[in-house]
């Protein structure tokens, strides 16, 4: 019986699951280096979407100490990766200290710096010697590469295509754009987004927002808000230049497919479910 991977993949999501990087991984706080690594891994806690890095312990160059501050309540960011599903699985919105598996919480302690509660010492045999760092209390490099958001997932790729089909978005019967030279993004286990030039788009209709979000993949996304709906909060967006990876996409716009009217060759698309499918979305546009 043949396997669908995307099925596998998202199977795994309620273990605690980890593959080791050969990249070379930093972290600093506070201009002093916490770590500096050949030896990282990549986990992810059972029902954690993306992944983030574990380091040997013995490698730290910081102290790890019992924690100073009593732990604060976690909201959960749960969703369904497909209609009908129960939202079981936890988007990055869903902050560190949210912690799914054993484990026990410490303070990294510099020279000049005290990070609270920013490392996770799991209880599993497989992951002995490592700790957990919170990504977001930390400054990363890959190489000699700065990283944002979190790190990325080996098993997730994103495809960039240029396309002719004639592409519209309209809500509540207002088009928005229209075009013939869309980008086609592809990224794994999300909804395909299309990315307009910005001469395409009806930027007359739209207004500024202060919202910035950022995507380890594609970089920092500035937003357009359409006013005239209720669906319009935050609605397209474009991402900023940070990254070769992403250059077929830098200066276009996209719209969120789950809230507007998006055709192709005349043809009316689906709204897909995602956890981008309310009013505003729970952060970065994964696409």
């Amino acid at each position: 019986m043949a396997t669908r991977l995307s099925k596998v993949l998202t199977g795994a999501f309620p273990q605690l699951r980890y593959e080791p990087t050969a990249k070379r991984v930093r972290a600093s706080l506070g201009g002093n280096v916490v770590v500096d690594t050949v030896q990282a891994w990549l986990v992810w806690e059972p029902r954690r979407v993306t992944p983030i890095f574990a380091v040997p312990e013995q490698e730290l160059l910081a102290e790890l100490a019992p924690p100073a501050l009593p732990a604060s309540a976690v909201e959960e960011h749960a969703f369904a990766l497909r209609k009908g599903e129960a939202p079981t699985s936890l988007d990055p919105g869903t902050k560190f200290g949210r912690h799914t598996c054993a484990g026990e919480e410490l303070d990294v302690v510099t020279a000049g710096a005290t990070a609270p509660r920013a490392a996770f010492r799991p209880e599993d045999p497989d992951l002995a010697g490592y700790v957990v760092l919170d990504f977001t209390a930390f400054d990363w490099l890959e190489d000699d590469e700065e990283i944002i958001g979190h790190p990325r997932d080996p098993f997730h790729r994103v495809d960039i295509r240029a396309s002719s089909a004639d592409v519209e978005v309209a809500l509540d019967g207002v088009t928005l754009a229209k075009t013939n030279g869309a980008q086609f993004l592809y990224e794994t286990l999300l909804p395909v987004r299309y990315y307009i030039p910005p001469s395409d788009v009806r930027l007359g209709l739209m207004q500024d927002s202060p919202k910035r979000t950022v995507c380890p993949y594609k970089g920092q996304a500035s937003y357009w808000s359409y006013p005239e709906s209720a669906q319009g909060r935050n609605i397209a967006w474009s991402y900023d230049r940070r990254y070769r990876d992403a250059a077929q996409i830098h200066g276009l716009i996209s719209f969120f497919n789950e809230r507007v009217d998006l055709s192709v060759n005349g043809v009316l698309q689906i709204r897909p479910v995602s956890p981008w499918s309310g009013p505003a979305g729970p952060g970065a546009p994964q696409g």
